[in-house]
């Protein structure tokens, strides 16, 4: 084998890293795209989504148009071309009919729209970076899209506490690059991150690649600014890491995906830059190896774990095949991405070296790489990154993002597997082995509805049976809304139903999506 150097040292067991009102909306299955790289997309899938019918909203009137162009002159756009693109979500998929597209600046522009809207009852759809995938930042019919792209200013930084406060537009990697120059991070990491805005990050509970280390959103964001339906703006930004004042309010908002109000900015907690970061590229034989090597990496690796990520083969031939990637090492069932990231060059070294002799002593791992350096870092992770990327060339993809006990997680891709037979081109499964997410992927060579209707609702009674949840962090959108009963009960849903008519009574923010429909909370 040829030697890596880390550092000072050799690691002679691994390779070196290469660097209308009765119109119903239709929309295909999901097609998948890693957001946010510019890159073209392949012809939409297409099949229609029976069930979606218009409810009695008013329609735009000139007179409505007049009062949106005097409140945001230059920013109430109603050219048929600059909507296209705001009227079909990123992986074109889903198309809306929206006639008018809003820009505020600021919180009190986007007050007195809503506050319009509502005396009007005009439904609306917020839309920030229009990165989701599940259908949840478009219009479904003709919602006014009121855009937080203009929303984009830092107020402030607490170099002290690491606390940032910004409008909601903010997009995620100039964020990340600011707080950079500070030498903190943002405690979220997506695909998505040269487009997406920190306000939809919020909305729909986003969570990515460094949530095994920092947390989750609902743990990282201390304060929001939320305008609501009718134009009430509630400000709980606070920069306070406590505040045991009554009911958490802010908690409402975080993952709700705009139906319950519009987050104009957002308060959260910054970790401190690490000052080394390590990245293993491992292959394993077999899953429970896999599931073994995790179990022994939190413990000999701790406080400096910052990612664990898996694929199986399938996925490493997509992007081998369709992307020209490269595999490090040699050919393995299943891989896996270790990331430490921490504050001691020489102490991290030293973990990672006695965590990496113990699995392939102990045969858990058959064979890997290790890198320090920043491209070759990037090389790696692109592995795993561009998985989504891939599969638009091989078809048309039907993607699932689903939560699980991490022992059942991949035995659901191998039980599809074997359900869908000669049916599916492909069957992989990648993802976020740490936080137990699983990213299952399943492609045809066009659209096919007979696979659909194998594949659902097979995926959400698993899920269920398997004490799973539906989504785990792509949120629910329209896509998955009428399948949250596998994951939540009755009496939730009834609830949901009861803040939202509490909150938004006129239902003009982002109808149709996230909430099922009445009848199945029933």
């Amino acid at each position: 084998m040829t030697t890596v150097f880390y550092g000072s040292r050799a690691w002679g067991l691994f390779h070196r890293a290469s660097s209308s009102s009765s119109r119903v909306w239709t929309h295909p299955p999901f097609v998948g795209l890693s957001p946010g790289r510019g890159l073209s997309r392949p012809p939409p899938c297409r099949a229609a989504h029976s069930g979606v019918r218009r409810l009695p909203f008013a329609t735009l009137s000139q007179q409505d148009r007049d009062f949106f162009q005097t409140l945001l002159p230059g920013r109430a756009l109603t050219d048929p071309e600059v909507l296209e693109a705001s009227n079909v979500d990123w992986l074109k998929s889903v198309r809306g009919s929206s006639e008018l597209l809003l820009r505020p600046r600021t919180t009190e522009e986007v007050s007195q729209i809503l506050r319009y809207c509502n005396a009007r009852g005009l439904a609306v759809t917020p839309q920030g970076g229009n990165t989701g995938l599940v259908g949840g930042s478009v219009p479904v019919f003709d919602e006014i899209i009121l855009s937080t792209a203009l929303l984009n200013q830092v107020l402030s930084f607490d170099v002290v506490s690491g606390i940032l406060t910004c409008q909601a537009g903010c997009v995620l990697e100039a964020l990340s690059s600011f707080v950079g120059e500070q030498d903190f991070v943002m405690p979220l990491d997506l695909g998505a991150k040269g487009s997406c805005h920190i306000g939809g990050n919020v909305a729909t509970n986003a969570g990515g690649l460094r949530l095994l280390r920092y947390g989750p959103l609902r743990g990282t964001v201390l304060g929001l600014e939320v305008v609501l339906a009718d134009g009430t703006v509630l400000d709980s930004q606070a920069p306070l890491r406590k505040d045991n004042t009554g009911y958490d309010l802010k908690q409402l908002f975080i993952g709700s995906e705009g139906t319950l109000g519009v987050v104009t900015a957002v308060s959260i907690l910054c970790p401190r830059k690490p000052s080394a970061v390590n990245l293993a590229f491992l292959g394993c034989a077999t899953f429970p190896q896999v599931l073994e090597t995790f179990q022994r990496c939190r413990g000999m690796l701790g406080e400096v774990l910052s990612a664990f990520e898996f694929l199986d083969s399938a996925c490493m031939k997509l992007v081998q095949d369709h992307l020209k990637l490269t595999n490090p090492i040699k050919e393995s069932p299943f891989y896996i991405l270790i990331e430490t990231s921490g504050s001691s060059a020489a102490h991290d070294e030293e973990k990672l070296h006695c965590f990496l002799q113990e699995v392939m002593t102990s045969s858990l791992v058959a064979d890997g790489t290790v890198a320090t350096e920043d491209s070759k870092i990037k090389a790696l992770w692109a592995l795993r990154e561009r998985i989504t990327e891939a599969l638009t060339h091989d078809g048309c993809v039907y993607k699932y993002d689903l939560s699980l006990p991490v022992q059942h997680i991949y035995q659901l891709v191998e039980d599809m597997q074997e359900h869908l037979g000669t049916r599916a081109k492909n069957v992989v499964g990648y993802g976020h082995l740490g936080d137990g997410n699983l990213h299952l992927n399943i492609t045809s060579p066009s659209h096919d509805p007979a696979l659909l209707a194998a594949i659902e609702p097979y995926v959400y009674e698993w899920t269920a049976r398997h004490h799973g949840s539906i989504s785990a962090e792509h949120g629910l959108g329209l896509k998955k809304r009428n399948y949250v009963h596998f994951s939540k009960p009755a009496p939730a849903l009834r609830l949901m139903w009861q803040i939202k008519s509490l909150l938004d009574p006129r239902g003009i923010l982002n109808p149709y999506k996230t909430l099922p429909d009445r009848a199945s909370t029933d």
